[in-house]
């Protein structure tokens, strides 16, 4: 999936709404358990209910492998049912994979040959080597770390530099250069909104993933006040509050209705640009 076609959906849609399927078994309705495959249940009931208003789902790899191979199989199986049921949307595997060389290459095998998501969260810390084996597949995206949400990001993201940048002003200059718009994404926290202003100069025409919207407290309105670009260019991530709104047997359209939420005030953000 090229941006003109993930902009096609945004535009079908009036959603820029990310999904993150954090699946933990342990949080998961209790009526599921039973299933042989609980994970996968819930992840199902989840996707059906929120496909309308979304244009993109983000697993975060860590509560899949947390479960050995079972927790992979899981993984795999959402991931071919959103492709065959809804292959409009993009997935993008949260995995947050940095290495060098042939490490590098056998992670991009593996997500995009062998799983087939759109998408990879990358560390873009030990350089260009990490991220150029992802950019080598056709309508494939490299996602990097630029400027995360989390506490401590300050203890090295935003370090200045001697050449007056921010060290993560650095990393978005220096990695646009390795790939386009079309094939690589940005992270940029929603609890850090005013800067993305900034960032947005730096790089006007790419998308940016910001996670952080809902049970991390980031607002909506503010990330599209300074992230919008023309063509959206935004990718906003809501986990924790849209797939654990609610744990009784009606988890999934309360989990519709939450998503629905979102999008209906996407939309309006959107007004003035489609």
């Amino acid at each position: 999936m090229n941006a003109q076609q993930l902009f096609d959906e945004i535009k079908a849609k009036r959603s820029f709404l990310c999904v993150g399927l954090d699946s933990d078994i342990a949080k998961i309705p209790e009526h599921l358990l039973t299933h042989d495959d609980p994970v996968y249940e819930f992840n199902k009931s989840i996707v059906d209910a929120t496909a309308p208003y979304t244009v993109c789902y983000k697993p975060n790899l860590a509560f899949y492998e947390a479960a050995g191979a079972k927790g992979w199989y899981s993984l795999t199986k959402i991931v071919e049912y959103i492709k065959t049921k809804y292959p409009k949307i993009l997935i993008i595997a949260d995995a947050k994979r940095g290495d060098i060389g042939n490490t590098s290459q056998m992670y991009a095998r593996a997500f995009f040959s062998d799983m087939k998501v759109d998408a990879v969260t990358l560390s873009p810390y030990m350089g260009e080597d990490t991220v150029k084996p992802f950019l080598t597949f056709a309508d494939k995206w490299a996602v990097l770390l630029a400027l995360t949400s989390n506490p401590s990001a300050s203890d090295f993201e935003m370090q200045q530099l001697v050449d007056g940048d921010k060290l993560y002003e650095k990393v978005i200059k220096t990695s646009m250069s390795w790939g386009t718009p079309d094939n690589t994404m940005y992270v940029v926290g929603a609890t850090r909104p005013e800067m993305l202003a900034g960032i947005r100069q730096i790089v006007p025409d790419h998308f940016l993933l910001v996670p952080g919207v809902g049970a991390q407290g980031g607002s909506l309105s503010e990330v599209a006040k300074y992230g919008l670009n023309s063509r959206c260019g935004l990718l906003v991530n809501s986990s924790r509050a849209i797939i654990y709104a609610d744990s009784s047997v009606h988890f999934a359209q309360v989990a519709g209705a939450k998503a629905k939420e979102l999008r209906d005030e996407m939309e309006g953000l959107l007004m003035e640009i489609l």
